[in-house]
């Protein structure tokens, strides 16, 4: 699957999503309306990715794709996914804990948990069950568009009473159909062997795709994919987490460190933020040109001329990794679309966030990461006024290294009042706006690999260095070879012993049986 997508050039990959789109609106959609919800074909016909994500999935052959979007589309009208909420699964479900979102695998992909010793077939139960399956994976994809998931089927403890066939293959469906290129892995976790019968039929229904990513292992082998700090203790982790309901469990989004140290409490970040970053005005010299484009934000510190300003923002700016991509929210547009990349040179500790406000008011936003104590964020916490553009410096902090499972959460609402970010304004406006009101996108950190070439310049530079070492070498061999001498002869010495030790034993025997003879 994944030559397929390279031996298909970009060009190519654009007029095969054109085709598919094309073949979709005169072969399905003209012929019957009815059958999908509207808001689904609409996204359809506007998200590249979406398109690319089933072609990509059957091999960029245009017929299969198109019969994965239909029935996919099908899906998702009959168990109205665009309208699923919290509210319309059964209190009881969430409770069960027996499905839930929480941690990360090595590679920073979200793991899906399914508790099996918590099912138990029951034909009345099945549709809120399947619903409630499809309720995660759609809130997982709108939270993290194009972001895959392992899935952990934890069945220890369990037994035949707890598989449900018909439900297993519903959950293949959702990765093989429903949602495609949303499947790392499928952990099998302590699979009981009286399953093996039922696991050979479900092979069956899985792809070739499919069948490479599932992964059999037990309490010895299972950190080979995930950490142990993602792990509960009875399978030989350190995550002390207790699933309960509510709320739904989520990342920790916290605020990052500031200049004095990490931030205490969220209110206090908040007027920290600021705090600081009020004492920096807008500057602002609109031309004719600039009135199209949009505006860039430079934040000025009191008291500074106009050239300090541009070379403390190009110091601010220096060796900050720019985003080539781009996603297209209601209040904001923000690059990258997906993920930092952070790497371990120092050209590779920054990363911008580009915000687009493409709203006539000012845009309120803040950044929260799941890991405060590596990052500084700048500016954290302000607004951006209609058309302007703000960009945002996140640089690892100190010694720390960036990991695939650090996530960047930015949050903007759109401010009524004109009357820009002032500290108290900012802060009364968070906690007074709605959450409904609230824009979110998720950006994950992606760990740029070391190239080769350093590896071996590090090698060379360790191996320049080798006076010392080598009289240390020859030392240590000295005192090897000597071990291994003494080794020798205690050997010796223990093979003596248990010689004498026979000849003893056999002349007591001997002793013994001349007097019992005698």
């Amino acid at each position: 699957m994944a030559e397929a997508g390279q031996a298909e050039s970009e060009q190519d990959i654009e007029s095969k999503i054109e085709e598919t789109r094309q073949r979709f609106k005169s072969e399905y959609v003209e012929e019957s309306q009815d059958k999908y919800d509207s808001r689904d074909v609409e996204r359809l016909f506007k998200d590249d990715a979406l398109v690319e994500g089933y072609l990509t999935w059957r091999h960029f052959v245009v017929e299969d794709a198109l019969k994965m979007m239909d029935e996919s589309l099908q899906w998702r009208k009959e168990f109205t996914l665009n309208d699923l909420s919290e509210s319309s699964i059964p209190r009881w479900m969430f409770e069960s804990g027996a499905v839930f979102l929480h941690g990360y695998d090595k590679e920073g992909n979200k793991l899906f948990w399914f508790r099996v010793k918590l099912h138990v077939k029951d034909a009345k139960t099945i549709l809120d069950k399947k619903r409630y399956v499809a309720f995660w994976l759609e809130r997982y994809a709108k939270r993290e568009p194009g972001m895959p998931l392992t899935v952990v089927f934890d069945m220890s403890e369990s037994g035949l009473s707890n598989i449900d066939m018909d439900f297993v293959k519903y959950i293949i469906n959702c990765f093989k159909v429903y949602y495609p290129k949303f499947l790392s892995k499928m952990i099998m976790y302590e699979m009981p062997w009286i399953m093996n019968a039922a696991w050979k039929i479900v092979k069956t229904w899985l792809g070739p795709e499919a069948i490479s990513k599932l992964k059999f292992v037990t309490k010895s082998d299972i950190q080979t994919y995930v950490d142990p700090e993602h792990l509960p203790p009875h399978m030989g982790g350190t995550d002390q987490f207790k699933y309960s309901y509510p709320p739904l469990p989520d990342d920790d989004f916290q605020s990052p460190i500031c200049e004095n140290g990490p931030i205490v409490s969220e209110d206090e970040s908040d007027i920290k933020d600021t705090e600081s970053e009020s004492k920096e005005i807008l500057e602002s010299s609109f031309s004719s040109e600039q009135s199209i484009k949009p505006k860039k934000v430079n934040f000025i510190e009191d008291g500074q001329k106009p050239e300090e300003v541009e070379r403390g923002e190009a110091g601010r700016l220096r060796g900050a990794r720019k985003p080539t991509t781009t996603f297209k929210g209601t209040l904001l547009h923000i690059s990258p679309s997906e993920e930092l990349r952070f790497g371990a040179k120092e050209s590779e500790k920054k990363c911008l966030i580009v915000l687009n406000n493409v709203t006539k008011n000012h845009v309120a936003f803040k950044v929260r990461t799941t890991a405060p104590e590596k990052y500084r964020v700048k500016p954290s916490n302000s607004s951006c006024e209609p058309g302007a553009s703000v960009e945002i410096v996140v640089s690892l902090h100190g010694g720390f290294q960036a990991s695939p499972q650090d996530r960047f959460l930015v949050m903007a609402a759109e401010m009524e009042s004109s009357g820009g970010a002032g500290v108290s304004e900012l802060a009364q406006f968070w906690k007074e706006v709605s959450k409904a009101k609230v824009m979110e996108h998720r950006l994950r950190c992606h760990v740029l690999e070391i190239p080769k070439s350093i590896l071996s310049n590090s090698f060379e530079s360790l191996s320049g260095t080798t006076n010392d070492h080598q009289d240390l070498q020859s030392t240590l061999m000295r005192l090897m070879a000597t071990n291994s001498r003494l080794e020798q002869k205690l050997d010796s010495c223990l093979w003596t012993q248990k010689v004498l030790l026979g000849l003893v034993s056999f002349l007591l025997a001997l002793a013994a049986y001349s007097l019992w003879t005698s």
